[in-house]
């Protein structure tokens, strides 16, 4: 668990570094084993054959799907861990919110929800336009297709200038926001289970263990 958890803060700087944008989506289905996110000796994990089977359309909505739910899992799991470190704290909802951090979101004052929503609406509106070819121009058998020249995950958002210029930097940062991101989504999918089983939080498992 503190290995996971180390892990992950260790490299949250990277994980937010856009996608290539010269990179289009053709080029993920280029070389399945050589696309960023394929590590030896397993190369790219995929039992069901999704990607073999998918068109480069549907690889791209993949790809951008993975990075979508990796980023979401990595703020995710640090969430569990600040919100239960600084629970009671006045400055946080008047010291209102406590316990596992499962029981935080109906904790959470009414007023709140609001600007979750705004916040999250205009990220995901930014997304559609930044990525997404307007559904009124996309045929009626291929719904939800992304733009020829926008690259999975890529929204511009790179304040702290971390993307590296050449490819070969850029591919082994990308690989890192993957592995990071997945490695994210099982972490998070655990705390979940383990505080639905026996109502106590990460940071207590952590300080009881220790």
């Amino acid at each position: 668990m503190k290995f996971i958890i180390s892990a992950l803060l260790a490299t949250s700087a990277l994980a937010f570094a856009p996608s290539k944008v010269a990179q289009s989506s053709t080029a993920l289905s280029a070389s399945l084993d050589g696309i960023p996110g394929a590590l030896p000796p397993v190369g790219i994990f995929d039992p069901l054959n999704l990607a073999e089977k998918a068109t480069d359309a549907t690889l791209a909505r993949y790809r951008e799907a993975e990075l979508a739910h990796g980023r979401v899992a990595m703020l995710a799991v640090i969430g569990f861990l600040v919100g239960e470190k600084v629970e009671g704290s006045s400055f946080l909802f008047d010291a209102q919110i406590s316990g596992p951090a499962i029981t935080h979101i109906s904790q959470v004052p009414d007023g709140f929800w609001p600007v979750i929503i705004a916040f999250i609406g205009a990220y995901e509106a930014q997304r559609a336009q930044e990525g997404w070819v307007d559904p009124a121009d996309c045929p009626v058998d291929q719904p939800g297709l992304l733009r020829e020249d926008y690259a999975p995950g890529d929204l511009k958002f790179d304040p702290f200038g971390l993307m590296p210029e050449d490819p070969e930097d850029f591919d082994i940062m990308q690989t890192k926001e993957l592995q990071n991101g997945r490695l994210a989504m099982l972490a998070a999918a655990g705390f979940l289970a383990q505080e639905a089983v026996d109502g106590k939080g990460i940071i207590e498992h952590l300080t009881s263990s220790a």
